[in-house]
């Protein structure tokens, strides 16, 4: 009789050992399909193992939710995965917890490099090009260097901004890496997306004022050289010893 409930016992630990390997060998099936980004298959094999109570594949099922990596974000159901795993004494869905805590309280940040963000920094301070003053003509030398040091000024800020904005780009290396961390795949999508067009604006509104300086440059260009050409013309034209000629 012992010895039958010796066997008996022997038989169940087998059996054990023989689910744990199963287990084992499916969750890394369960990998390697992820890997593969066979999506839909790793997160059915992570189902799976999960609802066996297989608590990696409950954390790894809770990142699948959270990351939309097959189909749509589910805060909801990370969270519910993240849980059981961290109830078990999982390390990885226990941070995965305090990071989505983070998200409610940091919401508003989050929401700003998603939708809110103008770029404003970029083109204030010493990167704030305002347009020079340019008159139609200069004709006097003391105007004509004011409005050359206005233009040199103006194309010295220009260059600036223009370096500072490639830079800075692409602009989703501006958003602050506490802030990255708390984002999911779809904010993050969401945002880079809203900043590409931030950086598209930027760079279109400097170019459209850059034209319309350049061309004021030009006109008054155009016109003062065209005075001084007639001024020195007349000039040399003029009796050389000042005297006027008599008949």
């Amino acid at each position: 009789m012992k010895k039958n409930a010796l066997r008996l016992a022997g038989l169940v630990l087998a059996g054990l050992l023989q689910a744990g390997l199963a287990h084992a060998g499916e969750l890394e099936n369960a990998k390697a399909l992820f890997e593969q980004k066979k999506y839909p298959e790793a997160m059915a094999m992570y189902t799976k193992l999960a609802n066996a109570g297989n608590v990696e594949a409950q954390q790894l099922l809770g990142q699948m939710y959270w990351y939309g990596e097959a189909g749509t974000v589910d805060e909801t159901k990370a969270t519910m995965w993240f849980q059981k795993a961290a109830a078990a004494g999982n390390k990885v869905a226990e941070a995965s917890l305090d990071i989505m805590k983070q998200r409610v309280a940091r919401r508003a940040d989050i929401d700003y490099w998603v939708s809110k963000y103008d770029g404003e920094e970029l083109r204030s301070g010493k990167f704030r090009c305002p347009k020079p003053r340019i008159p139609a003509i200069s004709k006097q030398a003391e105007e004509i260097d004011r409005v050359s040091n206005a233009i040199n000024k103006w194309q010295d800020c220009y260059n600036g901004f223009v370096q500072n904005l490639n830079a800075a780009s692409p602009l989703e290396k501006q958003i602050p890496p506490d802030v990255a961390k708390l984002m999911n795949l779809a904010e993050m999508e969401k945002a880079k997306v809203h900043l590409a067009q931030v950086q598209e604006n930027l760079s279109e509104d400097a170019k459209v004022g850059a034209k319309m300086v350049l061309a004021d440059v030009a006109v008054w260009r155009s016109a003062t050289e065209a005075y001084i050409a007639e001024h020195n013309a007349i000039v040399s034209k003029a009796p050389k010893d000042g005297s006027l000629r008599t008949k």
